[in-house]
């Protein structure tokens, strides 16, 4: 291996030559304490930025054992770490001056949830750490600035990389608090299973946010205190007894007066999948994390998906078993998401009536009086919601604040009042059973089919030739995969950019191996997850680099964005089946 000193006699060499001859620095260094990688090289100083990693021998980071041993507690250390060094690089960053992107320090910008990160990993057997980074490598106009770049990497990184990733540095009463919140938070996920809940939110939670463009608490925001009829309490392992209010299986609906605070809870509970830093309110708000935000989205593509549970005999003779269109309406988009959803795997519905197809959700019984039952070809949600729990075990959250016929079938109704919770099941029970016994019975739903869950893709021959696809991100709105659009904006719980560039990569990945039109979409998802369990974020690298831009999304978005793929086909059409 060269040695940092190599490394500085080589800038010298190429000092004030053209931009490429950078290229020449590609390779690994021996620095004091950790090897610096510079696995990419930018084109030019406008182009994006070089990619660099640091590698540490786990004895000399020597963080402890028993934090990197389980997943949940590494992946909050490495978050952990990904923040501090952040921290220290952004006082340093565009210090190195030069054109374009020169003097560039860039670190992967986690927010409020804590997620498993290309940015950093740590071999959970050594101990060895990798962290990735990007650096504009400096130019005046086009010619190489070596003297820029040596102070950003002989004296700008190496105080990053002693201060942020080494352990006998590091602030270690903080670090155990970290991963004493991931291990409390760990510790609720299981205990939801152990008591048939689906969600917890602890009292003193805070559930506002800063604003609509900031994901930080609200300051001075009402802390959330669960009614008593449904308040539990949990014993954490650090941090002991905590109670809340826990939402058992089956159906809960959420009713209250606008701007009270029914939307700003589903929302908890959306992000409640994922585990939250410290400080941000919501760190004991956990839910199910195979829950799934469903929603009206029209004009998305729909491949192959048996909506006949909800939506049957179309005018246009459309074969809802195996429904298809380019741009689908907001009651078959959502029947969709439904379906899609319970083959991912969810256990858990989470709707908000301000989002939903109206149609959909609900039909009253003077509109089935004068639209005949015969002519509708929708069954409504409220007719299926028992039964995906009885039968498919599904529970439901509905946020609803115009439709009082959920009431009916509702196992628990929390009603918001300026953001505090109460429970109101027996009113509300007793409420329907008036309302409902001047009014006459709805006809019975049609009989429940279970949806067949045994689709195939493939690529059509001219995107099968294309060995050269790219992928860019847009936010969390989109991502591209050369000329397909993979439309995600709707996929509500996508917290961060990087997941759906991991997304992108994913897809790519699937159309170029796995879409043979042989493996139904179950099994392709499986062997995503099983390369990504095995052997990282790597495995879909294909030799390449491994960008520093990556984090972990869950089954359910990993089937969302597929599911939303443009160029994908039914296999019969590709004459692959």
């Amino acid at each position: 291996m060269k040695q940092a000193e190599d490394l500085k006699e080589l800038l010298r060499r190429i000092d004030h030559r053209s931009y490429p001859a950078y290229k020449d620095t590609a390779g690994a260094y021996q620095f004091d304490g950790y090897v610096l990688s510079i696995d990419h090289v930018q084109g030019d100083p406008f182009a994006a930025p070089s990619k660099i990693s640091v590698r540490i021998d786990g004895a000399k980071a020597a963080f402890p054992k028993d934090i990197i041993r389980r997943k949940y507690t590494r992946t909050a250390l490495c978050d952990a770490l990904i923040r501090r060094f952040g921290k220290e690089a952004g006082a340093f960053s565009f210090q190195a001056k030069g054109s374009g992107k020169s003097g560039l320090i860039s670190v992967s910008r986690p927010g409020q949830e804590v997620l498993e990160r290309s940015a950093c990993e740590i071999d959970p057997d050594t101990g060895n750490l990798i962290f990735r980074l990007e650096v504009g490598f400096p130019a005046n106009g086009r010619s190489i600035n070596a003297a820029e770049l040596q102070k950003i990497l002989f004296r700008f990184l190496p105080e990053c990389v002693k201060k942020a990733l080494f352990y006998e540095n590091a602030d270690k009463k903080e670090l155990a608090r970290v991963a004493q919140l991931a291990q409390d938070q760990q510790s609720i996920r299981e205990q939801l299973q152990e008591r048939g809940l689906v969600a917890f939110v602890a009292n003193g939670a805070v559930l506002p946010r800063e604003s609509g463009v900031s994901d930080r608490p609200m300051k001075q925001a009402v802390r959330f205190q669960a009614p008593e009829s449904m308040e539990v309490e949990l014993e954490l392992p650090n941090a002991g007894k905590v109670r809340g209010m826990g939402i058992p299986k089956g159906v809960t609906l959420i009713v209250g007066g606008g701007y009270h605070g029914k939307s700003t809870l589903l929302k908890a509970l959306e992000r409640g999948v994922y585990n939250h830093i410290s400080g941000d309110g919501r760190e004991y708000v956990i839910t199910d994390d195979t829950a799934v935000k469903i929603r009206a989205e029209d004009g998305r593509s729909i491949q192959q998906t048996d909506i006949s549970l909800f939506i049957n005999g179309l005018p246009n003779g459309k074969d809802t078993k195996a429904f298809q269109t380019e741009d689908a309406s907001g009651s078959t988009s959502q029947a969709a998401n439904v379906v899609e959803a319970m083959e991912a795997g969810t256990r858990l519905f989470l709707i908000d009536e301000d989002t939903s197809a109206t149609n959909f959700m609900i039909r009253d019984q003077l509109m089935a009086q004068v639209v005949h039952p015969q002519m509708e070809p929708i069954t409504p949600f409220i007719d299926r919601v028992r039964e995906l729990y009885g039968q498919f075990g599904v529970s439901t959250i509905l946020v609803a604040g115009s439709c009082g016929s959920y009431f009916y079938k509702a196992d628990h109704v929390v009603q918001m009042m300026q953001y505090e919770p109460q429970e109101v099941t027996a009113l509300a029970k007793e409420k329907a059973a008036q309302f409902f016994a001047l009014s006459q019975d709805t006809p019975p739903a049609p009989p429940v089919v279970p949806p067949a869950f045994c689709r195939r893709f493939a690529l059509d021959k001219k995107a099968v030739k294309n060995d050269r696809m790219k992928v860019k991100g847009m936010g969390k709105d989109a991502v591209s995969i050369d000329r397909d659009t993979i439309e995600l904006r709707y996929v509500e719980q996508l917290v961060d950019s990087e997941q759906t560039i991991l997304l992108g990569y994913l897809a790519k990945y699937a159309r170029k191996h796995l879409f043979d039109g042989k493996k139904d979409l179950q099994t392709v998802v499986k062997l995503l997850e099983k390369m990504l369990r095995e052997k990282g974020f790597a495995a879909i690298c294909e030799g390449r680099y491994l960008p520093c831009n990556f984090a972990m999304p869950r089954t359910q978005e990993i089937y969302a964005c597929l599911n939303r793929c443009r160029e994908l086909r039914p296999a019969k059409e590709t004459g692959l089946l």
